[in-house]
């Protein structure tokens, strides 16, 4: 299998985790049609607001509707093109008014396949998989910790109802009984994909980050996955390269121009492994 036909695995399972969110969202929109799909969950946060395209079908005009549907919604969102697939929607970026973002703050994706033991899991980290709301809410709360980002937040875009979803599975790191690590993983069809990998300030550079996302995917090798994929932070990049992982697709985001009196830093550049 080559990094083509990775990119295309990474990016099918990116676009449903993103939609699950959107579609069980209250305000959330999702249409993925002629080639195009538009995935807004209404969360002030761009990440979980997005057109990608997603086939050969697209369109200079079914882009430009999602983006308006965007506007229209007053959606805080991005568009991805994935480089030098999509690279023929770049000059319309520009005609429709959007800005390249911040290269640095574009997540690149990363698949392994086959998927490999990885690293072992450290003696005192117990991983228990989530399966009721005691147990998300363990998720939720570690996971907005680990992120550095308001609970609040984390709860608009992290639903309870998610444990039901097929091929989802949510996932805790304990130590001495204390939740210090999260992870999620997503199937579509032959891929695992790794999310939400957060490690609680206090108990990092301990491995605990590396024993999720191999568990993660591992239990998606249990379940007949044989690729693995995530979008990787800068800070996780190295980890993931050294169980196994590569780049196969890189990104380019764009977005409408700041305001003129721009807010707080945006806090996308946290939500990644």
């Amino acid at each position: 299998m080559d990094d083509a036909d990775l990119a295309a695995l990474e990016h099918e399972n990116f676009i449903t985790a993103i939609g699950q969110i959107a579609r069980l969202h209250q305000s959330g929109v999702v249409r993925r049609e002629r080639g195009v799909a538009l995935l807004a969950s209404g969360v002030p946060m761009r990440l979980f607001n997005q057109v990608m395209i997603e086939d050969g079908t697209a369109q200079a005009d079914d882009m430009a509707d999602a983006v308006a549907a965007m506007r229209d919604g007053s959606f805080r969102y991005l568009v991805h093109l994935r480089d030098g697939v999509d690279d023929r929607f770049v000059p319309l970026m520009a005609h429709l008014g959007l800005v390249e973002a911040d290269p640095d703050d574009v997540l690149p994706g990363m698949a392994m396949a086959p998927i490999t033991e990885g690293s072992p899991t450290p003696a005192e980290l117990d991983i228990r998989p989530i399966v009721d709301v005691g147990g998300f809410d363990d998720h939720l709360r570690t996971a907005a910790l680990g992120f550095g980002l308001d609970e609040a937040l984390v709860r608009s875009f992290l639903d309870p109802r998610q444990l039901d979803e097929p091929g989802v599975r949510f996932y805790v790191g304990y130590v001495g009984g204390e939740p210090v690590a999260t992870g999620v993983g997503i199937a579509t069809g032959r891929t695992i994909g790794v999310y939400n990998i957060a490690t609680v300030e206090g108990a990092r550079r301990r491995g605990y980050g590396a024993a999720m996302t191999v568990r993660a995917a591992l239990d998606g090798r249990a379940a007949g996955c044989d690729v693995a994929a995530l979008q990787a932070s800068e800070m996780g990049r190295p980890i993931y390269e050294r169980l196994g992982y590569r780049t196969v697709v890189r990104y380019r985001a764009f977005v409408d121009p700041p305001p003129a009196d721009p807010a707080a830093p945006d806090p996308e550049r946290a939500i990644a492994g």
